[in-house]
């Protein structure tokens, strides 16, 4: 196998990784553009969370199971499966258009479960091609690649999808009416439109239809797997899978819950507009993709020393920079009016040298920075809490990575049996955020809900702790 022969299959691969993290971040867009339209609760509101990371749950355990008499995708074969995840993923952002136009919320959970099952799928077949389009001993690089595209789109999707739906196409059409005949508006006071939400979804549409032609043109590698079909549950004999498994839950529910109450949350916290709010959005985001990078230095064989502690700050600066000329494309932000959030980042270089390249001991030591972050943000108000909560996100970045490690660890062959129950586990993406709504709801405001996601950090600096050890039932 020649690596110069896939490096185009690379790239078009690894634009899946940008695509479903652009379209999973949208729905922090879609959440105060459907409380607004359906006048609901913070609680109701959250139920487009719910539909969306349900699906993965639903998903993965229809796979799973299927798994237990044999592997769905060693049937069909992964670029099939990744054609097949595409299609699924262009009918649910295809069902927007009626749900938008008949007004439908419930349509609009549909169309995102739809839209979660295609992703689901797409997470089970592309990590395994990205692995292989190449030489074995670079994959890892191929791979961190591949995820700081996926964190990319999450940064640009609050900038680019919020100008869409609040500004740009929600000119277009007949401005939407609530149950008094009023004209629904934006924070901003502008008229908001049906075609807000139609025409950018039938754009997604439209890429990941043409991706699917892509991948089908592809001249993608076979893959063979090299350990033998495992049957049964035996993979949950490992205790720290098990720990592993309510760790990615409570991970991806913690972060996912914090995004998406951020841009109502400033609304409330600074009176910000939702235009305003998700540049501010685009930084929690952002935070991540800075992280994740910092992560694979740290993380890496290379020494600790002068070198690498210089290396890591000029990632961080030319990610940081970035980020914050993706901002000023569509709206003036000042250096001075961000140095906060610069003194975060020189705050996670430091605890990256704490972790002393240990994906535990990093595991541990930012779930604390995280606890610490979200009893600021109850504690205090304005510009302190406003960016406790928003550097958050340079915290999160490397724990989804750290727990999938330590979580498959010793697992052998039933490493696949193992990541696939961690999939799963993404539901926690559905019910945390809901909980948080609920609570937001008891108090009439979000700023006291956060101790929600805090609980979620306890249990994280726990599994980094101790959590992790490997321990076998018998």
């Amino acid at each position: 196998m020649q690596t110069k022969n896939f490096t185009k299959s690379l790239v078009v691969l690894t634009s899946l990784f940008f695509m479903w993290g652009f379209i999973t971040c949208m729905n922090d867009i879609l959440i105060p553009y459907v409380k607004k339209v359906f006048e609901l609760s913070r609680t109701e509101s959250m139920l487009i969370q719910f539909a969306f990371f349900t699906a993965y749950f639903v998903g993965s355990l229809i796979y799973f199971l299927l798994s237990l008499k044999r592997d769905p995708i060693s049937v069909i074969g992964y670029k099939n499966g990744i054609i097949a995840g595409l299609i699924i993923s262009a009918l649910g952002t295809l069902l927007f258009y009626p749900a938008a136009e008949l007004k439908i919320y419930g349509l609009f959970l549909g169309a995102l479960f739809v839209l979660g099952l295609g992703f689901t799928l797409l997470q089970i077949s592309a990590n395994p091609y990205v692995a292989v389009l190449g030489p074995s001993e670079t994959s890892s690089s191929r791979l961190n690649l591949s995820q700081g595209f996926n964190s990319l789109g999450t940064t640009i999707a609050p900038i680019v999808g919020g100008y869409l739906v609040f500004h740009y196409f929600a000119k277009m059409g007949d401005p939407l009416l609530n149950k008094a005949g009023e004209e629904i508006l934006t924070d901003a006071g502008t008229t908001m439109s049906a075609m807000g939400v139609q025409l950018p979804y039938m754009i997604f549409t439209a890429l990941f239809l043409c991706l699917a032609v892509l991948i089908w043109f592809s001249k993608l590698p076979e893959i063979h797997k090299g350990q033998d079909e495992v049957k049964g549950f035996s993979a949950l004999k490992h205790r720290h899978l098990v720990l592993g498994m309510i760790a990615i839950f409570m991970y991806v529910g913690g972060e996912v819950s914090i995004g998406s109450v951020l841009i109502s949350y400033m609304g409330e916290l600074l009176g910000m507009s939702e235009m305003d709010a998700k540049s501010y959005l685009a930084l929690y985001w952002g935070g991540a993709m800075i992280g994740r990078f910092l992560g694979a230095i740290s993380l890496s064989d290379m020494r600790m020393g002068l070198k690498k502690a210089a290396l890591m700050t000029l990632v961080a600066a030319a990610v940081f920079l970035t980020i914050f000329g993706i901002i000023n494309l569509e709206r003036s932000m000042t250096f001075t009016e961000i140095l906060p959030y610069i003194g975060f980042i020189i705050l996670n270089l430091i605890m990256f040298r704490l972790g002393s390249a240990k994906a535990s001991r990093t595991l541990m030591i930012f779930s604390f920075v995280v606890i610490v972050m979200l009893v600021t943000t109850m504690l205090t108000t304005g510009k302190v809490a406003l960016w406790c909560v928003l550097s958050i996100g340079l915290f999160n970045s490397i724990m989804w990575s750290n727990i999938f490690t330590l979580a498959i660890k010793g697992l052998g062959k039933y490493t696949s049996q193992g990541s696939s129950l961690l999939v799963m586990m993404i539901l926690g993406g559905a019910i945390i955020p809901i909980v948080q709504g609920a609570v937001a709801d008891m108090f009439n405001g979000y700023h006291y809900s956060f101790f929600v996601p805090m609980i979620c950090y306890i249990y994280l600096a726990y599994y980094g702790w101790k959590g992790h050890h490997v321990k076998i039932k018998n």
